[in-house]
């Protein structure tokens, strides 16, 4: 006789009888997060149900914990990614301030978490559980597999800053109208008397450069226009210098840049060439940071605004902690862009 082997019971497997998530059916078996008495009542009738004994490390872990009325809380700052750069840059700066003042006023402290994208996923999922935070904040556009995957875990509730690549109809995010903001940008430049309208475009993998580029063929279409040349380069002064040196070799009187950097390293390019910024060619960008109003000629740009963007994420996030809403009937919170015009388009 040939004896089946048993599959072990998972905690996944668990949250699915109780109808609730990976990350609230922890917190409820284990006491490590806000979970309402109906909940723990259904999560543990599921997991006796089918025979699952949580982890003994966790329960250790959760008996060692102060009482929830007695500990100070914390969410993560997650910002996958990092150089010099990035940690001085408008966004991230932006970021850290809108959460500071979401949380403000409540028992939570902000701690920030630095993912490099070579840190195995082990690592990024134990500074996101809930032996050290309750929830987690995470900017999405900056997202490498190994820190996706540890976050695909559900450890702890999180929203994303960003519409995230993968799972956005069950997860929680925040982010600004992209493709709203796009063809807002390439109607300016019809409206300024352009034909031949080109494209920098960043990364093609991610979602917000997917958004922008889909609303710039819109905008064309809907004019009755080609597209003129595009080219993709990194977020970057550079990568706008390089993406410029590309598209000088074809024909284009107007070009919607995907953030202020890469028009800023567009423009120079530009200058270098003997060509007028504002006339030959018109510009408009994206993120309206402080280098848009800077530069030389001043940039027209749409918003995008990082601390509105991070405390929206915050407050999403709170109500989810002190409500035991399931991430996956939580809408996205879609901020409407605006178009900020300046002397270049």
């Amino acid at each position: 006789m040939t004896v089946g082997r048993v599959e072990r019971v998972t905690l996944d497997d668990v949250a699915a009888s109780a109808g609730v998530s990976r990350a609230t059916a922890s917190r409820a078996l284990t006491g490590s997060g806000p979970a309402s008495a109906a909940v723990q009542e259904r999560v543990k009738a599921a997991a006796e149900q089918l025979g699952f004994t949580p982890n003994q490390a966790a329960q250790a872990l959760a008996s060692k914990r102060a009482p929830a009325s007695d500990k100070t809380r914390a969410i993560a700052l997650v910002i996958p990614e990092p150089t010099a750069q990035d940690m001085t840059d408008r966004f991230v700066t932006g970021m850290i301030a809108g959460m500071a003042e979401a949380l403000r006023s409540t028992n939570f402290r902000q701690l920030l978490v630095v993912v490099h994208p070579d840190d195995p996923p082990e690592k990024t999922a134990s500074l996101v559980n809930p032996g050290f935070v309750d929830g987690a904040i995470v900017l999405s556009h900056q997202l490498t597999v190994p820190v996706d995957r540890a976050l695909d875990r559900d450890i702890v509730p999180t929203v994303y800053v960003g519409r995230p690549r993968q799972r956005e109809t069950t997860v929680m995010y925040v982010d600004v109208d992209n493709w709203l903001g796009a063809r807002q940008a390439t109607r300016r430049l019809i409206e300024r008397g352009a034909k031949k309208i080109g494209c920098i475009a960043g990364p093609s993998e991610i979602p917000a450069v997917q958004d922008r580029t889909s609303g710039w063929n819109a905008g064309l279409r809907e004019a009755g226009y080609e597209p003129g040349p595009i080219v993709s380069a990194a977020f970057s002064r550079a990568g706008g210098a390089e993406a410029m040196r590309q598209m000088l070799d074809n024909e284009f009187d107007a070009v919607f840049v995907q953030s202020d950097m890469m028009a800023v390293g567009a423009i120079q390019v530009l200058t270098k060439a003997g060509r007028t910024v504002g006339t030959d060619p018109l510009i408009v960008s994206f993120d309206d940071s402080d280098v848009a109003r800077l530069i030389s000629p001043r940039l027209t740009s749409v918003t995008n605004p990082p601390a509105e963007l991070s405390l929206r994420a915050s407050r999403m996030l709170l109500r989810v902690l002190d409500s035991d809403q399931e991430p996956g009937v939580v809408k996205p919170d879609i901020i409407t862009p605006a178009l900020v015009i300046r002397e270049s388009g």
